[in-house]
């Protein structure tokens, strides 16, 4: 007995990817796949028999061989600074996260690349989850799908989703191609129309990736740095094993001279008394002076500073604020630029760092965080 094929879901699919879809598949126009694009991104439409300039031939055919899935929110909360954060379920009993962050006349979105994490960051509360899969296109462009149409993100009006960063739940270089396919309907004047610097992916460190990802795309880059030593950053940031800080910093370089009017933002998270010393300080604008002279450092490096957002079971502490001015003005000194992050969304566990969303191991990180926390609660009592 023959099974009906499965349905195309059309978010699974850039603008190339749509049009052949259309051309090979329905045998139809390329235009078409523009058409129904502008209905999905634009105007927040899942059902075809409401996209009025199709034919009604095509809307059959379409029914008989597409479907729009978008992920179905199982949770939303507000913060009391406007931060706004999304429970979304995926299948199996999964959940990612996904953040909304307004200030200052732009909204950024903080949308998750897999289900969990493999890569075991030890200050990241994703971590402590365990990972399960990579998301599909259709789930990575979903996330955005859901808060734009949240938010009212409407093209004939001032847009309240400015930028996206791939900074939430999972490595957005281990995804590497679903990633770069949603990021393109990100930027595509048919889908969400952000400008490239706009779309941000970060990354802790995948160096062939970081190479890949400067021949296929032009997206502004994010380095989880953290530590300006290799010991320290393997300790904290276990990939740095197999590539250490030396190969990295060459690959942002190569990343730079590839593209001259990109800039690489290194993040670092601060913690009391790992990694916010004098000497960290100075070593960190050392691995920095690499991309040139103080000026054309300003163009194409700049650093991040994180408060560290703590968890429960978390080892580490957050600096305190004159810790991390100080160790800011040693890198100002030295002709870094750099910035702080405001923490926003702790009220609601949606700063950065925090997110856990719903992950069904198949690892066994779960196991072995909840077994840390059972023998420092027995220590404690002790």
């Amino acid at each position: 007995m023959s099974t009906a094929a499965a349905k195309q879901n059309l978010l699974d699919l850039d603008r190339e990817g749509l049009e052949c879809f259309f051309a090979d598949t329905l045998g139809e126009k390329r235009y078409r796949a523009h058409q129904v694009m502008k209905w999905i991104h634009h105007h927040y439409v899942t059902d075809f028999s409401e996209m009025t300039d199709l034919g009604k031939a095509l809307r059959a055919k379409l029914e008989e061989h597409a479907e729009i899935i978008v992920p179905k929110v199982q949770f939303e909360k507000p913060s009391t600074d406007g931060t706004h954060k999304w429970l979304l379920g995926m299948d199996g009993g999964n959940a990612i996260e996904t953040v909304f962050i307004p200030a200052d006349g732009r909204g950024t979105l903080c949308v998750s690349s897999q289900v969990g994490c493999a890569l075991n960051c030890q200050f990241c509360s994703t971590a402590t989850q365990g990972f399960n899969r990579n998301l599909s296109t259709a789930e990575i462009i979903g996330q955005v799908w859901v808060a734009a149409k949240h938010l009212g993100n409407l093209p004939h009006q001032r847009r309240k989703l400015t930028n996206v960063v791939m900074m939430g739940m999972g490595e957005p270089l281990a995804n590497f191609d679903n990633v770069v396919r949603a990021m393109s309907v990100m930027r595509d004047d048919l889908g969400f129309g952000l400008a490239n610097k706009r779309v941000t992916l970060s990354t802790a460190g995948m160096v062939p990736m970081i190479d890949r990802l400067g021949e296929e795309s032009d997206v502004s880059l994010a380095v989880s740095l953290h530590a300006p030593f290799d010991e320290l950053r393997s300790e904290l940031v276990p990939l740095n094993k197999k590539y250490p800080i030396a190969e990295l910093m060459a690959a942002c370089q190569r990343y730079v001279k590839r593209k001259p009017r990109a800039s690489i933002t290194f993040e670092y998270t601060m913690m009391k008394g790992v990694n916010d010393q004098p000497e960290h300080a100075r070593a960190l604008a050392k691995l920095m002076r690499q991309f040139g002279n103080a000026v054309q450092m300003k163009d194409a490096a700049k650093v991040n500073l994180i408060p560290f957002n703590p968890f429960p079971g978390t080892r580490f502490e957050r600096s305190s604020d004159d810790e991390i001015h100080a160790f800011q003005k040693l890198l100002q000194v030295s002709g870094v630029l750099t910035t702080v992050r405001r923490t926003r969304g702790d009220d609601i566990d949606a700063a950065c760092g925090q997110l856990k969303g719903q992950v069904m191991d198949r690892t066994r990180r779960q196991a072995e965080f909840r077994k840390q926390l059972a023998a420092q609660d027995i220590s404690d009592a002790a």
